[in-house]
Formats: structure tokens, C-alpha cells, sequence
């Protein structure tokens, strides 16, 4: 798996060329209709305190996220859009406060956070959530923080995202085991493909 990162800590990440030149600021993260990557990134201008932009960074044009700027070859990556898909993508990327239940009807609680892959593959890793006490057995707050894996299954509907209820068995409040569970979940997965 590779290196995790939270959507949170990509907003405000300047976009970078290959040469060096800053093009823009991240505003905003999109995600496909299912949740499982990133789509695009709604944007500000280079400066910190510009105003949205007209334009857009769509994934296929990112070569490469880090911690520390999303680097593109040049300044043609980012792409015209009109002010009603800016505004749209805008809204549909918010998962940040989607309420969360299971595919068997059981409420979880809600998102705090999005857990991508960096490097070049964008795919959505896990969700950090504020869950509800009854999904977190033993807890003794009204609300917990834990991470849960994407799943397989998976649907975002309106501010409602719906993950798998096995996924419930890897959850947890610590972020280095969550990786070890999520890991020990794909090899076990890989052993039983031929």
C-alpha cells in the first residue's frame, strides 16, 4: 500500500509544475461517482489568498501527489470549466461530514476525513470517522474516532456514504493498525486468488 494521505491536508497544497512554477492552490478534492478515487481538484489561484478559479486539475493530469505540493508536467494539466461545473464538482466532492451507514441499514456515524493513496494512484484507502458508540464496542464516549476501509462495496448517495458492513471488523483508532489490518486483509485476499 502506498503512503496515506487525508484529504484535509491537501487543501491549500500548491499545484506545482516540473519546472518549479506554483499554478494554483488546492481548493477543493473531487471523488468519482462511487468514492473509490480522486476525480479532480477544484481550485484557487497561485497565491494563497486568490479566489476560486475557472479552472480545474483533472486526475489523469496529476503526475505525481505529496505532503507537500500535487505536481503536474506543466500549466496546460489545468483545464477551462465553466463556473456552474466548478461549483457543481465543488459540492459533489464534499464526503468531509457525509453521514455514514453500513449496507445493512446500521448508522456509523459521520466523515472527518478521507484516507487517499499518494504517489500517482489516488484511490480512496479508508475513512476516518466520528463513529457512533454503538458501533464501537467497549467505548465508553458518545463519539470515537476510528478508521474504516473502503470496502469493496460502496455508494455515496447525496451526503450519505454507505460502506459494507464486514467492514466493520477491521475498524479501529489507531492509524498504524489499521494499515496492518488492511494489509493482513489483502494478502489474505491474494492467497485465495489463483
Amino acid at each position: 500500500m502506498n503512503e496515506l494521505m487525508a484529504v484535509r491536508s491537501m487543501i491549500t497544497l500548491p499545484v506545482v509544475t516540473l519546472g518549479g512554477d506554483a499554478v494554483a492552490h488546492v481548493k477543493d478534492t473531487v471523488f468519482d461517482a462511487t468514492g473509490t478515487r480522486i476525480e479532480s481538484f477544484t481550485l484557487t489561484g497561485p497565491a494563497l489568498l486568490s479566489g476560486p478559479l475557472r479552472r480545474g486539475l483533472p486526475w489523469p493530469a496529476v503526475h505525481c501527489l505529496g505532503h507537500h505540493a500535487v505536481m503536474v508536467r506543466d500549466e496546460r494539466a489545468l483545464v477551462d470549466l465553466p463556473l456552474s461545473v466548478a461549483r457543481r464538482d465543488a459540492l459533489r466532492g464534499r464526503m468531509l461530514g457525509a453521514q455514514v451507514v453500513t449496507d445493512t441499514g446500521d448508522p456509523v456515524g459521520t466523515v472527518l476525513d478521507v484516507l487517499v493513496e499518494g504517489g500517482t494512484s489516488g484511490r480512496v484507502a479508508a475513512f476516518r470517522l466520528a463513529a457512533d458508540r454503538e458501533f464501537v464496542r467497549g467505548s465508553r464516549h458518545r463519539r470515537h474516532r476510528v478508521y474504516v476501509p473502503r470496502g469493496e462495496a460502496l455508494a455515496v448517495s447525496g451526503r450519505t456514504l454507505t460502506i459494507p458492513s464486514h467492514a466493520t471488523a477491521y475498524v479501529t483508532d489507531d492509524l498504524p493498525a489499521f494499515v496492518s489490518r488492511v494489509g493482513a486483509l489483502h494478502d489474505r485476499r491474494r492467497g485465495a486468488l489463483p
